[in-house]
């Protein structure tokens, strides 16, 4: 019985409305959600051996006629199904555990293929296998057809209840059963990059013939998965170059800004700008300029001085007239940025609030913040009782800690206002126009000149004694500490350390030093005033959570000490090692681990390795992998399925080239209804561009 893609996998032979329901477990619904679940890894069974050649605890594939198959009792009814079997030369025994079942499956006369690891047999005489895969040939089946053994064998990712078997026997079926399937890809591209058919991929990625080269299908490099990963690729950046489209005929603000206020404080400020900070605020008020909504995004590695630019594109706006708006993840972010704009304020003569939940509870008047210039605030700004009189520019900092959904609700609150998204999370040129490929981009590529690179080291947590040694070295210098815990307090849960007990510990080794302690649970008031007397180097020692990972800026703190480093990820030590080498004396980093796994110790090299915010991603991407890496619910991408963000950087710089192509010349993908349903299949409700057409 023949399916189209669309058809519920319920209706494929061997599944079943049970069956269906662990198959959505690996979110496989329909046939054409089956046939792109890939198997992750293959296994070449093809290569049959006589058993008098077999080496034992090494795999083999043997095929034999069954001469004996009887069920054992051993002792408290444990039971072993046992078949004896010949090549028509030697004998051999293949045995199952607690498999009673199988006795209805094989009877003497029979012919099977076998695939397994050989062991020696009992007391040391001829060779066995323990429950090995197995497939019967019929007298009048070819053994090429069998799909579980004997040749190059698909090995898909399972759940509970569907075993690798019965999976691999429900993807032969939807191949086998599957129609011809419809080809969306132009077939001008096809012809252009040779690619094989689809129909042809779909066969091969999933029952490759044998003598394929291994090597390339363990890698996903053989022509047909190169050509699903293009199709994918493809239909993703077609969807980024329609947003981009349709942003691009948005009518929006032209800020042609005279320059009072940006020269003011360029003029006022205790540092030179980088030649990067002036190239990329030249690109962005070059942006503001253009009567369509600027949308950009802004990189820079820790400490390269992104805020500063963030404030000079909110004054171009506050000087044509209209109102900014800053987003920060955290209170502790959006105060930090808030107390650093604020001292300019009497300066430019404009008017700068503060919006957190807590700033919100205690406002007797909201609207008064509709006469404000520039807004710094957490989510708290997307409230519907917040209102904007003119908003003309929002800013989300640290982006990718913000959903979809929240960064189309700031932008709500103005008529296309300029966007301006910022991420102090280095991303590799290929990925980030994977990620932010409707955004244009501006990379900061040049640290400060007085910044010092941070010297890092791994310690274990029995030595302690050198890192209490290095406190008490840096604080005689007058120079102040980090000591960063991942728990506020103790937890039943979970054995960690954590950093109201921290407190107590450094307080009682350092009883001369004022050590204090800062957590996301504080109220507003009182984390002002910590972070204040740390600023001002009245406390030598600051015991904190990761409310400081990005944003506060202390010159005179040249020591971090990360407790349970293995816990943080590798950005997140990254930006947590940002808070110090911020001034010009040299600056350390330690890394306490409280034991490790091969991950985080990978993360704990690579830190202790590189101060480059560029490598340590490629370093975690690799470890993490993109989804994760991006988090791709979070930010709104498709789940790439065949793709493999690291391995097809070629393949995905051809696919942006020719979607851009297509889209300028045909942008609602007029002449390609097959390709506008795919895109459409794999954007899904995030890509509503094409159904207004």
């Amino acid at each position: 019985m023949k399916h189209d893609a669309s058809s519920p996998i319920q209706y494929i032979k061997g599944v079943g409305p049970h069956r269906a329901s662990l198959l959505e477990r690996l979110g496989i619904r329909s046939v054409k959600d089956a046939l792109y679940y890939l198997p992750f890894r293959y296994e070449d069974r093809s290569n049959t051996q006589r058993i008098n050649r077999l080496t034992p605890d090494n795999p083999a594939t043997i095929t034999g006629k069954i001469l004996k198959a009887e069920l054992i009792t051993k002792n408290r009814g444990f039971k072993i199904f046992e078949l004896t079997i010949t090549d028509g030369q030697e004998l051999m025994r293949i045995k199952w555990f607690n498999q009673a079942y199988l006795k209805k499956t094989f009877k003497p006369g029979q012919t099977a293929v076998f695939y397994g690891i050989v062991k020696t047999g009992f007391r040391g005489i001829g060779f066995e296998m323990q429950n090995p895969e197995y497939e019967l040939i019929a007298e009048d089946d070819d053994e090429t057809d069998t799909i579980h053994t004997g040749r190059i064998v698909p090995v898909y990712r399972c759940t509970e209840g569907i075993s690798q078997r019965q999976l691999r026997s429900i993807m032969h079926n939807v191949v086998a059963s599957a129609s011809q399937i419809s080809d969306p890809l132009p077939p001008e591209l096809i012809t252009k990059y040779r690619l094989p058919l689809l129909s042809e991929c779909i066969l091969n990625v999933h029952f490759p013939q044998n003598g394929q080269d291994m090597e390339k299908l363990n890698q996903g490099a053989t022509i047909f998965h190169k050509r699903l990963s293009f199709d994918e690729l493809f239909q993703f950046q077609l969807g980024l170059a329609l947003k981009k489209s349709r942003q691009q005929k948005e009518a929006g603000i032209a800020f042609k800004p005279d320059m009072n206020l940006i020269n003011s404080l360029i003029n006022a400020l205790p540092f030179q700008l980088t030649s990067a900070q002036q190239r990329v605020i030249k690109e962005i008020l070059q942006d503001m300029k253009s009567e369509s909504p600027m949308n950009r995004l802004l990189q820079g590695d820790v400490g390269s001085g992104k805020t500063i630019v963030a404030l000079i594109s909110m004054l171009a706006a506050v000087e044509c007239g209209f109102q900014a708006a800053l987003m920060a993840p955290t209170e502790i972010l959006a105060e930090q940025h808030f107390l650093n704009f604020k001292k300019y304020e009497d300066l430019l003569g404009i008017r700068i609030e503060l919006i957190t939940s807590a700033t919100k509870n205690r406002s007797s008047d909201i609207n008064n913040k509709k006469e404000s210039d520039i807004l710094i605030g957490t989510h708290a700004l997307i409230q519907k009782d917040i209102e904007f009189k003119k908003l003309g520019l929002i800013i989300i900092d640290e982006q990718h800690r913000f959903g979809v959904i929240q960064r189309a609700a700031l932008r709500q609150k103005g008529i296309n206002p300029d966007t301006l998204v910022m991420t102090a999370t280095p991303i590799p040129r290929t990925l980030s126009m994977t990620l932010y490929g409707e955004l244009d981009c501006s990379v900061i590529d040049e640290l400060p000149p007085l910044r010092t690179p941070v010297t890092t080291r791994i310690f274990d947590d029995k030595s302690m004694d050198s890192i209490y040694k290095h406190i008490d070295e840096e604080t005689k210098k007058s120079r102040q500490v980090y000591i960063i815990y991942p728990l506020i307090e103790e937890s039943e849960k979970i054995n960690l350390r954590d950093a109201i007990k921290g407190m107590n510990d450094f307080s009682s080794k350092f009883p001369d030093l004022n050590v204090a302690l800062l957590h996301g649970r504080m109220p507003t008031i009182q984390r002002e005033e910590v972070m204040r007397k740390f600023k001002a180097g009245d406390i030598n020692i600051l015991v904190s959570t990761t409310v400081i990972e990005v944003g506060v800026d202390v010159p005179n703190a040249t020591l971090m000490v990360i407790i349970h480093a293995e816990r943080f990820g590798l950005s997140q030590l990254h930006q947590l090692r940002g808070r110090v080498g911020r001034g010009a004396e040299r600056s350390y980093c330690a890394l306490v681990a409280h034991g490790t796994t091969e991950d985080s110790k990978k993360r704990l090299e690579a830190m202790q390795q590189t101060t480059d915010g560029f490598r340590l991603s490629e370093v975690d991407l690799q470890i993490r992998g993109p989804g994760e890496f991006f988090g791709t619910r979070q930010s709104g991408m498709p789940d790439l399925k065949a793709a493999d963000l690291l391995r097809d950087t070629r393949i995905l710089e051809a696919a942006r080239k020719e979607a851009l192509s297509i889209v300028e010349h045909d942008p609602m993908l007029e002449k390609y209804p097959m390709l506008k349903d795919a895109v459409e299949a794999l954007w899904g409700k995030k890509l509503e561009i094409l159904s207004t057409a």
